[in-house]
């Protein structure tokens, strides 16, 4: 999804409804504006449950960004936003190599961040 805000997360939804139309989807989602919003239709076959405001060690998606900052972009000033897709990439493959609990996280995250996970490389088996 190209940006953060509530049609790209409307298009989430819907995406994710349809690939699993016969189950309740449980999604927890944090205090963002977009997961709020009065022009956001949800399903009916999913239910978001917000996370507690100020509570990053509840949101699974916090300690991957805790990881990739510390194992990845390590301090890093990048050039251009081709640079901040190719080390998104990196880190994707990282967290699917490293961590497999990270495998349906990853799944999710990447049907979020289509854009950047559209160009990652599958690894060979």
């Amino acid at each position: 999804m190209p940006a953060p805000d509530t049609e790209c997360f409307q298009i989430f939804l819907e995406t994710l409804a349809k690939k699993y139309p016969r189950q309740l989807i449980l999604l927890f989602v944090d205090g963002a504006g977009n997961h709020h919003s009065d022009e956001l239709e949800v399903p009916a076959n999913i239910m978001l449950h917000f996370l507690p405001p100020y509570s990053p060690e509840l949101n699974p998606q916090e300690n991957l960004w805790d990881e990739i900052r510390g194992k990845i972009f390590k301090n890093s000033a990048l050039k251009s936003m081709d640079h901040v897709h190719t080390k998104l990439e990196e880190a994707a493959l990282y967290l699917h190599r490293t961590q497999p609990s990270a495998r349906q996280i990853h799944h999710i995250f990447s049907l979020h961040r289509a854009h950047w996970t559209s160009r990652i490389r599958k690894p060979d088996p």
